[in-house]
């Protein structure tokens, strides 16, 4: 009898979690089961869209260009970046290979007219915008050198905060280099940095937000999350608005904490429990927030909107996207794992145009192509590849304009300060202008 009861209880479960037979495809849905108060579990189980859509429509921006959006930027938006580059010139900075360098996707940091960055045993290297080193600290013990430390850094232009994936967070003197205090915690860590104010973010390797000290280093508080049984390397991600912090963890849960006192606002999860033991497999974007609403996509086939005050579901659309989301005026835009450039509503979810970015690459070849980031930058979107390419792509047609040999390996997500483009590999940083 307890078994019949079992079975009937599953079925109710799941035929409760159908969708709506009146939404339409292109539209946006709103798949949302609300369990509390503060928490809504959204289901998803859905094909990808990836196929040309509205490819005629032309696209144009209204808004400004913005300067220097890679540093200390709260919302992850870095918006439509001022970069008047012709992209003919290259150079690199070389340094140590670092291993498993492609499992973290480290981002360059940056300090005024600087580039601080690692190499493969954990040594900070700081040059500047002419690839000239200023200076190269390393605090790490020989043994702590073998285990090839993955470093996350930020800074507020007087110190640099280093985490790594060894359990190991220090600041530094941005400008000599030198130590100003060293700790460790219980779990390696695994995501962005932010500062703000005299307190600086991050999130461990226990799915736990950490609060700590930029004085001393002192923990302030933590906000602990549900803890996946298999450890995904995949970088998490945290956003600052409205005295806010929102960040997500390994199995897809995203959280909001009052950013003065760790109390926790409302979680959201995107995965469902029964699937939790896939969070291994699970990757997600950056959260990327604008004003009262977060964006993030997943290699799950979705892309979710959610109301930055209550973590409710806004929209939700079918498009399997690991990349930084960017947000212009009312668009947002995104790139698919197979290529396809999503322009949607951000406000209703409704997709607008998708072109094929790779519609001229032979099957064969562009089976085995995966893009690694993209940014947009004046009216031109500048898309990297895991084959070493850089690809310009008009925006207002959605066409590819020029494809531009960088690399024969994977190279990382673009990023710009001062009219020139740089971009990191797992030995070097490339500059372009």
């Amino acid at each position: 009898m307890n078994n019949i009861l079992k079975i009937l209880f599953i079925f109710i479960f799941f035929t409760s979690c159908s969708f709506n037979k009146n939404s339409k495809f292109w539209s946006n849905e709103k798949i949302a089961e609300e369990i509390n108060d503060n928490s809504e579990k959204i289901i998803q189980k859905q094909k990808s869209l990836d196929l040309e859509f509205n490819p005629n429509l032309k696209i144009s921006l209204y808004s400004k260009t913005i300067k220097n959006s890679f540093i200390n930027n709260y919302d992850n938006n870095n918006g439509r970046i001022s970069f008047f580059g012709n992209i003919e010139n290259k150079s690199k900075f070389k340094f140590s290979k670092i291993e498993r360098f492609f499992e973290y996707n480290p981002e360059i940091n940056f300090e005024r007219q600087n580039i601080i960055f690692f190499d493969n045993n954990g040594s900070i290297l700081k040059f500047d915008e002419n690839s000239k080193l200023i200076w190269k600290k390393n605090y790490y013990s020989k043994l702590e050198k073998k285990q090839n430390p993955i470093l996350f850094f930020a800074n507020n232009q007087k110190k640099l905060i280093v985490a790594d994936n060894i359990t190991k967070f220090y600041a530094i003197d941005i400008f000599t280099g030198e130590m100003l205090w060293s700790k460790k915690n219980i779990a390696p860590f695994n995501s962005q940095i932010k500062i703000y104010k005299d307190h600086f973010f991050i999130v461990d390797f226990n799915n736990t937000l950490n609060a700590y000290s930029i004085l001393d280093g002192n923990k302030l508080w933590s906000v602990k999350t549900d803890r996946s049984l298999v450890r995904s390397q995949e970088k998490l991600s945290i956003v600052i608005v409205n005295e806010k912090i929102i960040f997500n963890n390994s199995v897809g849960d995203i959280t909001a904490v009052d950013i003065n006192t760790g109390q926790m606002i409302w979680q959201t999860p995107t995965q469902s429990s029964l699937i939790y033991d896939d969070a291994f497999f699970l990757k997600t974007s950056i959260i990327v927030a604008d004003k009262d609403a977060i964006y993030l996509s997943n290699n799950k086939n979705s892309f979710f909107s959610l109301d930055l005050n209550t973590g409710i579901l806004n929209w939700k659309q079918n498009i399997n996207s690991i990349l930084r989301p960017t947000l212009i005026d009312s668009y947002i835009f995104t790139v698919s794992e197979n290529g396809y450039l999503f322009i949607i509503d951000k406000n209703s979810g409704n997709i607008l145009r998708v072109t094929d970015i790779f519609k001229n690459v032979k099957y064969k070849k562009r089976k085995k192509i995966k893009p690694t980031g993209f940014i947009v930058a004046n009216n031109n979107i500048y898309l990297t590849t895991d084959n070493g390419r850089l690809l310009l792509i008009d925006i207002e047609t959605g066409k590819t304009k020029l494809t531009l040999k960088i690399d024969k390996e994977k190279i990382l997500r673009p990023a710009v300060l001062n009219n020139s483009l740089f971009i990191a590999k797992e030995n070097s940083i490339i500059k372009l202008n």
